[in-house]
Order: structure tokens, then sequence, then C-alpha cells
């Protein structure tokens, strides 16, 4: 799904940050840092555990423990720690619930900061020059693209990431899923739940 339209840049932007990283990686191998094969195996472990199911899971205990979704909102680093994710993290994570009456939705406008570790890799309408100027000046129209109608009495927060802080959206617990356990509501959350283009 392709949700953002006008964006000509993405592809030329997407080719000028590949030819930095594979710039980047040269400079490490000729400098000795790091071989090509030790760069490999950094990078594939640090996205070994970076998926949209810790993201999902760390909802879900939201949902069904009140203490653990207190201290999710007031201190959300501390709190997915507890779990096991984001270990050795430098950013300050910070969860936004979505209500009856508020919506949230995050973005990075300088670039693509992004929850990696809760969220997996982010999706490339997340990074494009279309999703990230205009979510912020128009989110209504931005959520209606993605298929999310929200009505016109619920306000909606955009929350812009940086290198120090990522965001999370706590979305609201559908309807009728009282009796489930926390791993069935894990399973019926979406990354863009998380990110706020989607309500579950």
């Amino acid at each position: 799904m392709r949700p953002m339209s006008g964006d000509t840049t993405e592809g030329h932007s997407d080719a000028a940050i590949s030819r930095k990283v594979r710039r980047l990686e040269t400079l490490l191998e000729e400098k000795g840092v790091l071989t090509g094969t030790q760069l490999d195996e950094a990078l594939d472990a640090f996205l070994a555990g970076a998926s949209p199911a810790s993201g999902a899971r760390v909802t879900a205990r939201a949902w069904v423990d009140a203490d653990f979704k207190s201290r999710l909102l007031t201190d959300g680093t501390a709190a997915v720690r507890e779990l096991g994710y984001m270990e050795g993290a430098e950013q300050r994570l910070r969860v936004v619930e979505n209500t009856e009456s508020t919506h949230n939705v995050i973005v990075c406008t300088l670039c693509s900061c992004y929850p990696l570790r809760l969220l997996g890799p982010s999706p490339s309408w997340y990074k494009s020059e279309a999703y990230r100027s205009r979510v912020v000046r128009e989110p209504r129209a931005v959520l209606e693209e993605f298929g999310l109608r929200l009505p016109d009495t619920t306000d909606i927060t955009v929350w812009d990431s940086s290198a120090e802080t990522r965001y999370m959206v706590l979305p609201r617990r559908p309807e009728g899923t009282a009796g489930l356990t926390e791993e069935e509501l894990a399973a019926l959350v979406t990354r863009n739940a998380l990110i706020g283009t989607a309500a579950l």
C-alpha cells in the first residue's frame, strides 16, 4: 500500500542514503574497524529482535495489566525493559495512548527516527517526504488516505520523533476482546496501529 501521493523524491532520497551507507561501510573496512562479514553479523544481530510483534506484546500487556500500563505511560523506556525490550538503547521511549476522544500518530519530520526494536524496520512511506511533511499539516487527510476516518470530534495529536526520543502509540483495545488471552490480544495489534495510521 502506498498511501502517500506526490512524493517524487523518495527514490532519489533512498539512493542518496544507500550511497552514504555504502561509503561508511567502505571506510570501516578500509580503516580495519570491521570486516564486511563482521558488519553484516552485527546488523543481523541488531535486527534479529526488531519486530512489530514486540510492540504488540507490550500493547497486550498494557491492556491486561493496569499497573504495567501506568508505568508504560509514565516511563516507556523502563516499562518495556521489564519485558526485555530496548536493552542497551540510548533513546528515550514515550508511549502515547489513544482514547475515545484523542488519536495519536507519530512521525519524524527531520529524517526517519523510529522505535525500530519495538516496531521492526520502518515502512517506506514513513520515511517518505510526503508523509513527513503532510501528516503534520493535515493529519486528518493523511489518515484518511490510510483508510482511517475519525470523527470530527476526535482530537489528533502528531508526535515528532527525534534522535533522543522515540514514540509508540498505545492503541485502544478492540471491543469484544474481554475473553482473549494476552497472546491472542497481541495477535490483533498491527504495526500501523502502533504508529497511529490505523485503529484496531
